[in-house]
């Protein structure tokens, strides 16, 4: 299953002025896997890249019937200490996904790190956003590497896909 899956991992702050570029190399990036036979997308469900992610993959799902949108959260409540519009747009991703996956009921300090890791896990590519050389985005790159994944970083100036 996970030769059909890929992941996305992003920073949870975007430049404003870069969304549309962001979303115009998402859809490119799905055009191109669905081709190569990639229908399953999993995003963790965060603020930021994985809900642009997220409602880039429903919005190609129009061209692309036969991809589906796989929500995999750390915890029940990650939403919990969220402004109601960021709670909103995520209810909305719940409701529209195809399947739901939560690996368990409450936070903890390693709950993102799973959730991290299984999407890496159970994916062949990893679609990242990686502008910073810290945190959560690149732990999960350098996860994606270390377990021989294809990395497809969209802020890479050209564009380029990485392997």
């Amino acid at each position: 299953m996970n030769q059909q899956t890929a992941c996305f991992t992003g920073h949870r702050f975007l430049p404003r002025d870069q969304l549309p570029i962001i979303t115009q190399k998402l859809e490119a990036t799905i055009s191109e896997l669905y081709s190569a036979g990639i229908v399953l997308y999993e995003i963790g469900g965060a603020l930021g890249f994985d809900t642009l992610a997220g409602f880039t993959v429903l919005e190609m799902k129009k061209k692309y019937p036969e991809i589906k949108l796989i929500m995999v959260l750390p915890c029940r409540n990650q939403d919990i200490k969220w402004r109601q519009p960021d709670r909103d747009k995520y209810r909305k991703l719940l409701d529209r996904a195809d399947k739901t996956v939560c690996l368990q009921d409450n936070y903890d300090d390693d709950c993102m790190l799973r959730r991290n890791r299984y999407l890496v896990d159970n994916s062949s590519v990893c679609i990242a956003y990686l502008t910073q050389r810290r945190g959560g985005t690149l732990y999960t790159v350098n996860y994606a590497k270390k377990n021989g994944k294809r990395i497809i970083n969209l802020a890479d100036r050209k564009g380029e896909h990485i392997k």
